[in-house]
């Protein structure tokens, strides 16, 4: 059937635009500099028709990255790059700084010096290359990225600051690479084991069906001046255009009538308009009066979308806003909430392929990250700063903290001395939003492989943000990936709400949908849903029960069914295994000591075997701490860990990972000082053998299984 299109999103406005390429080529900002700069840029001796010509060219790439055309930022006034503002100096150093932006864009693989520079500009703009290359170094505008030394290749930035950075999102990373590249010292402190915050791409589907669905930040939201640009060239990534075709279905399933669809963003865009104007006849809102609250009296008052379709499209454009904003329109201010627009970054929504994930593990690379790192505590003071994690003190000179807004407004972190009542009430004020996700993986592409988005409108106005908007990732994910979007008021609904319920509601939104060109829904749907998978993963909740779907008893009845299904799949493995197993394969603290005969890693009085088919710094392993012979300082550590006294010789154990194992042994001192790390900062408690087999029986299995045909060359010192 014949069905509207829409722009790509998010969008606070919705603009209609044409087609676009399918793939969109962020490489072409190359083709052309080469073609209308050459490869060698030989400034000096080109024409002054060429000269003039080139010279265009490089404005037109210095405005796509969000520079004017024939002005300075306010941050060039503020560092002073010319002497006097206006007159032939500004305008020679635009065009010098033009010039260098372009020249970096040419080729971001590779650090652009202030020598190459000065072989294509003529030497009486010396003192302008040096303004406009620092300028342009210091504030991020070139010499970023993945790709770029660790270390400076300029000597004068190499210097002996140091700089802990508190969160390994991509401002921790971004800010690490380039604190580094500057000479700083810089470690990085993660609470989680991972690195990204709320970047996030997890791998889903079954067996020949995998994709690579992001969970957190999923769409590149305007290619031009976007640095997630730069760093997809550096990476050779493709980017794929989000395509502008978004066709909308009603509540029913029925695709909504072209006409109604078109009048209605129409309307959305000029009560947009008015609250605009409004504002500016007014002189601003109050601080309490909402967005939300200014449209709707501006819909009553100039009597439009009046209809039950026509509210339900009003709807979805107001959804579509919510998610732009991340927040419920009655929570937006009426002032502020388009305070960011004269910023917002041109050119193409993209996905990028394989996942976002690949940016934050190339931005990783590198840099040194302490993962499970929970920041208690930031003092700073004029003779520096001091990081408390635990009972583990980090200091440097300077801190970067990069928690997210929610951290701060719980004052999980507490500082010393507090920081200024201007910044509390700042945190106190701002708010954040809140966007949900379901992400499914199917095993076609149903919704049309020409097809990226699609939107559902909701019969009810609080519920118009649930499902309203489907990604289709398809094109980037490997696989046939579906992500459902719920915005607004459904989003803080959808936090306590049952996920099996949801499910069962997006699947019937899609079927809805669907149905009448080939997605067919069977019966046996719920029974496919509520299978467990390898007798370790089960399922139960509304729609995992065909007899009682979409119910609270349903509900209930799944889990009991579900109780008794684990109560025997559990006896079902322990018959096996008793089956499978000679009596005389039981582990017992004869095969520690054989394991331990060629351990992974030693040093001092400790020593560590791990699986050696693996080299995941956070696969688990076991240290042993052998006490034959020493001195008070170590005895007394032991005894205070086990809280009372113990007859030497004897050894102990624990459980930890390898990535810790090795941070142990990096520790300075004694191994009475190891020891109050192992216990007091790692947190981890001492066990005997016959504790550890109870324990740990599965982790000393697998480390024997795995030492097998792989021979008795073990390491018995050094490195893992």
């Amino acid at each position: 059937m014949d069905t509207p299109e829409r722009d790509s999103l998010p969008r606070k406005r919705s603009l209609r635009k044409k087609f676009g390429a399918r793939n969109y080529d962020e490489n072409l900002m190359d083709e052309l500099i080469e073609k209308h700069l050459g490869g060698a840029f030989k400034k000096k001796k080109q024409t002054k028709e060429d000269l003039e010509k080139e010279t265009e060219t490089e404005a037109m790439i210095a405005i796509s990255l969000g520079f004017p055309i024939d002005a300075l930022l306010e941050e060039e006034i503020r560092a002073g790059v010319v002497r006097q503002l206006g007159g032939k100096e500004q305008n020679d150093y635009i065009v010098v700084r033009n010039h260098i932006l372009a020249r970096w864009r040419s080729n971001v693989e590779v650090w652009l010096s202030k020598g190459q520079i000065k072989e294509t500009v003529s030497n009486e703009y010396e003192h302008l290359i040096s303004a406009a290359y620092d300028f342009l170094l210091y504030n991020g505008y070139i010499n970023f990225g993945v790709l770029l030394p660790l270390t400076s290749p300029m000597p004068e930035l190499t210097n002996e600051g140091s700089v802990i950075i508190v969160g390994a999102g991509l401002a921790g990373l971004s800010a690490a690479k380039q604190l580094m590249s500057f000479g700083f010292k810089v470690i990085v402190l993660e609470g989680r084991n991972r690195p990204g915050g709320r970047v996030y791409t997890q791998k889903m589907g079954k067996k020949g069906q995998f994709a690579a669905v992001d969970l957190g930040g999923s769409v590149i939201t305007g290619i031009h001046a976007n640095p997630l640009g730069v760093l997809a060239r550096q990476l050779s990534i493709p980017l794929h255009k989000v395509r502008d075709n978004c066709p909308l279905y009603k509540p029913d399933g029925a695709p909504v009538d072209k006409g109604i669809d078109s009048n209605i963003e129409l309307i959305h865009n000029k009560l947009l308009d008015k609250v605009m104007e409004l504002r500016k006849i007014m002189g601003g809102f109050a601080n309490d009066i909402s967005l939300g609250s200014v449209l709707e009296r501006l819909r009553q008052l100039y009597g439009v979308a009046r209809s039950t379709e026509e509210r339900q499209l009003l709807d979805w454009h107001l959804a579509n806003l919510e998610y732009a904003n991340a927040g419920c329109l009655s929570d937006l201010s009426a002032t502020f909430w388009d305070q960011d627009d004269p910023y917002e970054m041109g050119g193409d929504h993209c996905f990028l392929a394989g996942g976002n994930w690949r940016l934050i593990k190339a931005l990783c690379e590198g840099v040194p990250i302490f993962y499970g790192k929970t920041v208690n505590t930031i003092r700073y003071g004029h003779d520096g700063i001091a990081v408390i994690v635990g009972e583990q003190v980090f200091e440097a000179d300077m801190v970067l903290c990069t928690v997210p807004l929610g951290v701060l407004k719980k004052r999980t972190i507490r500082f010393e001395p507090e920081l200024p009542g201007r910044k509390l009430a700042a945190i106190e004020r701002m708010g954040f939003g809140l966007l949900n996700k379901v992400a499914m993986v199917f095993p076609h592409v149903f919704w049309g492989e020409d097809l990226d988005t699609f939107g559902c409108l909701s019969e009810h106005s609080n519920k118009r943000g649930e499902f309203f908007l489907f990604y289709g990732n398809h094109t980037v994910s490997g696989g046939a990936a579906l992500i459902a979007l719920v915005a607004g008021e459904a989003a803080q609904m959808f936090e306590n709400s049952d996920p099996s319920m949801l499910l069962h509601r997006v699947l019937s939104v899609l079927r809805g949908i669907y149905n009448p060109k080939g997605y067919s829904h069977q019966g046996n749907d719920y029974d496919i849903l509520a299978e467990n998978v390898g007798g370790r993963l089960f399922f139960a909740g509304e729609a995992t029960t065909r007899q009682y779907p979409a119910t609270m008893h349903g509900a209930f009845l799944s889990g009991l069914r579900e109780a008794s299904r684990i109560l025997s799949a559990n006896r079902s493995q322990q018959n096996n295994s008793r089956k499978s197993l000679p009596k005389n394969l039981g582990i017992n603290n004869d095969t520690l000591i054989g394991l331990f005969k060629w351990p992974d890693l030693t040093f001092g009085n400790f020593s560590f075997i791990s699986n050696p088919l693996t080299e995941d710094p956070n696969s688990m392993g076991i240290m042993r701490v052998t006490f034959d012979s020493c001195g008070d300082d170590l005895k007394e550590e032991l005894e205070n860990s086990f809280q009372r006294p113990l007859n030497l010789p004897l050894q102990l154990y624990t459980v930890l990972s390898r990535e810790q194992a090795e941070s142990l042994q990096l520790v300075t001192g004694g191994d009475g000082i190891k020891l109050s790390h192992l216990t007091r900062n790692l947190g981890l408690k001492l066990m005997g053998p016959s504790a550890l087999v109870n324990f740990g029986s599965s982790l000393i299995s697998t480390i024997a299984s795995s030492r097998k045909g792989r021979g008795r060359n073990r390491v018995t010192s050094g490195k893992i």
